[in-house]
């Protein structure tokens, strides 16, 4: 892999300054640079998000040795597993983080009057947010588009990943990033609205229960689980990040999530007005 990263590069793309990584190359082997005949550092685009997963487990609480450990480890299974970085589903990743979530079976036209409450309430509240979309299918997403167009003016980012055609612009040219998923990656079975902001920060997510083949769309059962807590709400939008991180500005976003988010409480007010919107929605059927 061609390492063309300068030092300099690699701190802004992770938020690692350039001095730490040199105390961890000399007290801990990591990362590992070539070196040009000048003896510039030089780094892979594969570093940037191990040294990023380094910081974010260090930041966590967790030992800087233990993290380098587990993060080589992550990106080493990934690599012998899938051929290359292997994307993570949103819906695990929370119940990892959170085992006392609650999960709820819910279907298809549910999920569909949350997401929604949450567009309405969150979204469209949020300033400079990040917005990420799981749709699965482009069809699914074309009804909603008009209404993710309207919340790209507000937001900081906003992608969208469904299994698009290989031909589809990764800039829709409404301010909204297209990001078309393989057909290895497990977000192809989930639904998730993810609102990443200081203001308004919520996930909802779904994994859908397999052996539903027939099953009309707006029936089909989705495990579901949602959250307005900011770290995991900073976990979700790191997975979608991830699964975005070979699209243009996609190493940018990992970087920019790679800090802790603000541990601001969730507003009650908010909450209560999404759940009055939430069964608004439910009751127009």
């Amino acid at each position: 892999m061609t390492a063309s990263l300068s030092i300099g590069e690699l701190a802004a793309r992770t938020g690692v300054a350039p001095s730490t990584l040199r105390i961890w190359e000399e007290r801990h082997g990591f990362p590992v640079p070539s070196r040009l005949g000048s003896g510039h550092r030089r780094y892979a685009e594969a570093d940037a998000a191990v040294v990023a997963e380094v910081a974010r487990l260090r930041d966590s609480g967790m030992r800087l040795e233990a993290a380098i450990t587990a993060a080589r480890r992550e990106a080493e299974h990934q690599a012998q597993v899938a051929g290359g970085p292997r994307p993570r589903s949103v819906h695990a990743e929370l119940l990892r983080r959170d085992p006392s979530l609650p999960v709820h079976r819910l279907r298809k036209r549910t999920l569909v009057a949350l997401s929604h409450a949450i567009e309405d309430e969150f979204c469209a509240r949020a300033r400079d947010a990040r917005l990420f979309g799981l749709f699965q299918r482009p069809e699914h997403f074309a009804p909603s588009r008009a209404r993710w167009r309207e919340l790209a003016l507000l937001a900081r980012s906003t992608y969208v990943f469904a299994d698009f055609p290989e031909d589809v612009p990764s800039d829709g040219g409404d301010g909204i990033h297209l990001v078309r998923l393989e057909a290895r990656s497990p977000l192809l079975r989930e639904w998730a609205v993810v609102c990443d902001s200081t203001e308004a920060p919520i996930v909802l997510t779904a994994w859908e229960v397999p052996g539903q083949v027939g099953t009309p769309q707006p029936h089909r059962v989705f495990e579901t689980t949602w959250s307005m807590d900011p770290g995991l709400v900073r976990d979700a939008a790191r997975v979608c990040a991830g699964a975005a991180a070979g699209t243009p500005d996609g190493s940018r976003l990992v970087a920019e999530l790679a800090a802790e988010p603000p541990g601001v409480p969730a507003d009650p007010a908010l909450a209560a007005a999404f759940f009055n919107r939430a069964v608004a929605y439910l009751d127009r059927g």
